[in-house]
Formats: C-alpha cells, sequence, structure tokens
C-alpha cells in the first residue's frame, strides 16, 4: 500500500512504516495517529503476529513531504507496547527510526547504501565516556542500533517467510 500527497514547498520524500507488532487494542489507535499524518482515510491491513500471540504486523508506504518519519515516530513511540521500523529518504538524506518497549528509540543516518552513519561526535563520546574494550565496543554497538536489530531481527524473519513462501506458491 503507498500513499502520495504533494507539496510543491517541501521536499518530497518517501518511507516506509512497518510495525511489527501491535496489541489488538492499539490497533484503531495506531490506524488514526497514521490516517492524521497523512491526512487520508486509510485501512491498514494487519495480519497476526506469531510470534506474539495477540499482537498483529502491518506495513505502509508513502510519498510525502520529508519530516513524516520523524513525526510517525513521535507518534508511535507512546504505546509503549508497539514495536517498529520507520525509514525515510530524500535526495538529500535518509533515516532510521526504531522502536522496541525495552529499549525505546533509536534513530540513525544512513548513507546511499543503507548503511548506518556515525559521527565524529557519535564517537569521541563513546569514546571519553568509557574507559575499556568492552564499554567501547558496546557504546558504539549502541550508536549502531545493534541492540535494536537484535531485537527485531525475528519479527523481521517473520515478514521474509511468509513473502518466500507466497512467491513459491
Amino acid at each position: 500500500m503507498e500513499r502520495t500527497r504533494n507539496s510543491a514547498t517541501s521536499q518530497l520524500a518517501r518511507g516506509g512504516l512497518v510495525i511489527h507488532s501491535a496489541p489488538s487494542a492499539l490497533t484503531r489507535h495506531v490506524e488514526w495517529s497514521v490516517q492524521s499524518l497523512l491526512g487520508e482515510n486509510l485501512k491498514l491491513e494487519w495480519k497476526s503476529q506469531p510470534l506474539l500471540p495477540g499482537t498483529f504486523r502491518t506495513s505502509i508506504d508513502w510519498r510525502n513531504t520529508y519530516g513524516l518519519g520523524a513525526k510517525l515516530t513521535s507518534a508511535l513511540r507512546g504505546w509503549h507496547y508497539l514495536r517498529f521500523e520507520v525509514r525515510e529518504e530524500s535526495t538529500a538524506s535518509a533515516d532510521l527510526y526504531r522502536f522496541t518497549p525495552e529499549l525505546g528509540i533509536h534513530h540513525a543516518g544512513l548513507d546511499q547504501t543503507g548503511s548506518v552513519i556515525i559521527s565524529e561526535h557519535q564517537v569521541v563520546a563513546a569514546l571519553n565516556k568509557n574507559f575499556d574494550e568492552d564499554s567501547i565496543r558496546s557504546a558504539l554497538e549502541n550508536v549502531l542500533g545493534k541492540p535494536w536489530d537484535t531485537e527485531l531481527e525475528a519479527f523481521r524473519l517473520v515478514d521474509q517467510h511468509e513473502s518466500q513462501r507466497l512467491k513459491a506458491i
């Protein structure tokens, strides 16, 4: 499902929202939030999340003004029980937002190949706050978002397995 809204005055971007798990009681609230930010009536296609019984997953792609990814992330982070990822790309930049109940939000800038960009400031901060190799390694892994990737990988695989199964049919 892809949504489009044009704006002559703002930079256009494309993006995607993947909600890996949402309790059934929150699915309608999530739809309302996404709908209010996209400015149009939409119905998300929810599928059962087999990793967490009683939860559901969905995804949506959009084309809109740059900054919608941050707005979606801000709106959804208030619901503690969600697990989601937002990716937004424009001609000038790309951003990735990840959220889990245990870890909270992680935001990273991405390069053209999809790799996380680490700034000099982030490296200096990691080195200044940590004094042994393991602490430095852990701090840099946090900057890269490794704990979020580790937690969300099983949820990503559910979608990949389903996609592969559907292609085989």
